[in-house]
């Protein structure tokens, strides 16, 4: 049985943390800098992102995570290090020897991520302290916890995390987590950055199984402008420290785990939609009765990354022609006689044409801060859901004004 607590990385037995102000955010004096740490080896797994550039921290970590072994973690935001060719890869290769020398673990255990501003190499000097303050700050209060999550945060306007209880067997494990990302939204997976805490005992199998499988059905399921980034990054810890039978694929128990580790992703995929930059409602669209899974998440990310239809959510216009066209921009083969159109609990498009029903009914559906989209394809019975934000004026300000 899971149980959500109140909680951070820090709530999972041997695990500590920090987040200190350094100054990588120019002209600010906001946390940048955090650091998460076991007081004993961790089983580790990760998924990174599938764009063709990426982060000086994903060309290391791909290499490190053959090992499948981390102990600390340390995460900047406010600048991506990416594209900052060799110089880049030599500077976080310097960050973990200097985390490592100063917490006694080797380097190759010390995973470096970055998130911010892309092609500005990175002020080292201004890191060095930093990791000297967050080393020095380190604690396992949930306090260091909800410090480190706003330190990894750029534009998000609150930080992200998730606690909970899990039972092994006899033993009752945690597994938390801590996510940042509010823009560069889109699988896969967008430009965020999740870290998972577990003092479960889990093999390393198990760990990338559970991971994959998460971040499938959870970060790779949202989408704010459809516009992955270099620095994606889901990274799971695991000491142990619980003291539970060892977990391992295909054996009794092990699909506990494998649901939290569900629970906890799919809880922060929503709190970084519902933080999408300039958003002001959660949308889900959800595609039903196609041939195959893959035709109906086809389907539903044509609808959720469109601009005209996320523009229309934010005005609470109930112009459904966006939803049903998009729809069919989506390479799919479709039948509008087949169609069926919901916005919330009214019927706005019924098997080729309008339903009926009066738009200021559906406009009511369109005013929550949660809305559906569910169009059913009327062609088999495979489904999918894409959960998605609306694409508000703050957005373009947000985004036209990034770097100055």
């Amino acid at each position: 049985m899971i149980k959500e607590i109140h909680g951070s990385v820090t709530t999972p037995a041997g695990f500590s943390a920090a987040g200190v102000a350094c100054g990588i955010k120019p002209g600010s004096k906001k946390p940048d800098l955090g650091l998460v740490h076991s007081d004993s080896p961790c089983v580790a797994a990760a998924v990174f992102t599938q764009s063709a550039v990426v982060s000086a921290h994903v060309t290391r970590g791909r290499t490190q995570m053959a090992r499948g072994e981390l102990q600390t973690i340390i995460a900047n935001s406010g600048n991506a290090n990416a594209c900052t060719g060799e110089g880049g890869i030599a500077d976080a290769h310097e960050m973990a020897s200097l985390a490592g020398r100063l917490l006694s673990v080797p380097s190759d255990c010390v995973f470096v991520a970055s998130t911010g501003v892309i092609g500005v190499p990175l002020p080292m000097d201004r890191v060095r302290r930093g990791l000297e303050d967050s080393v020095a700050s380190l604690a396992s209060g949930s306090q260091a916890g909800h410090a480190f999550a706003r330190a990894i945060m750029t534009t998000d306007t609150r930080p992200k995390e998730v606690a909970v209880e899990v039972q092994a067997g006899s033993v009752r494990g945690t597994v938390a987590g801590a996510a940042k990302g509010a823009g560069m939204i889109a699988p896969n997976m967008a430009t965020m950055l999740c870290f998972l805490t577990t003092d479960l005992c889990v093999s390393k199998e198990l760990a990338a199984k559970a991971l994959r499988a998460a971040v499938d059905e959870s970060f790779n399921r949202i989408t704010v402008d459809g516009h992955p980034s270099p620095s994606d990054t889901v990274v799971l810890l695991a000491n142990g420290q619980a003291g539970n039978p060892q977990l391992a694929r295909g054996r009794k128990k092990s699909e506990e785990f494998t649901d939290a580790v569900l629970y906890a992703c799919s809880g922060l995929a929503e709190q970084i939609v519902r933080d999408g930059e300039g958003a002001t409602k959660l949308i889900e669209v959800r595609v039903t009765g196609a041939r195959t899974t893959g035709q109906a998440e086809t389907v539903a990310r044509e609808i959720a990354n469109s601009p005209l239809v996320k523009t229309a959510a934010n005005g609470e216009d109930p112009n459904w022609g966006r939803i049903i066209t998009a729809a069919g921009n989506s390479g799919v083969k479709i039948d509008p006689n087949r169609l069926v159109l919901r916005i919330g609990r009214e019927v706005a498009f019924d098997h080729g044409a309008p339903s009926g029903v009066p738009k200021e009914r559906v406009r009511e559906e369109m005013k929550g801060s949660d809305l559906l989209f569910w169009l059913d394809l009327g062609q088999g019975r495979s489904k999918a859901s894409i959960w998605t934000c609306d694409l508000s004026s703050e957005y373009v300000k947000i985004n036209a004004e990034y770097t100055t």
